[in-house]
């Protein structure tokens, strides 16, 4: 899947995301950055390389498989295949995208 799908899928789901305001990154490895802005409603989703509260770092081909339900998101961070910086806390709030 293209970084521009990955992108599509993320920005329809972030529709319905109640982000308090928090900024999110998935930063796909060299692949790609989407970029999660809370702070505005709906919240804005780019490919823009900002700073933010969270970092989820993930290969395209975990990413994949987390967004089609094969990989579990607690699953992958305890494998290894999913990092986290910044607010675990917020990173937790996160799985309804995943779903």
């Amino acid at each position: 899947m293209s970084l521009e799908n990955f992108t599509a899928i993320i920005r329809d789901k972030a529709q319905s995301l109640d982000a308090k305001g928090k900024k999110i990154k998935v930063d796909l490895q060299g692949d790609g950055i989407i970029f999660i802005n809370g702070a505005t409603t709906p919240p804005a989703v780019s490919n823009d390389d900002n700073d933010a509260d969270v970092t989820l770092i993930i290969s395209e081909e975990n990413f994949e498989s987390l967004m089609d339900g094969s990989l579990n998101p607690q699953m992958a961070f305890m494998m290894g295949k999913l990092k986290i910086e910044g607010d675990m806390g917020l990173a937790l709030k996160l799985g309804e995208l995943f779903s």
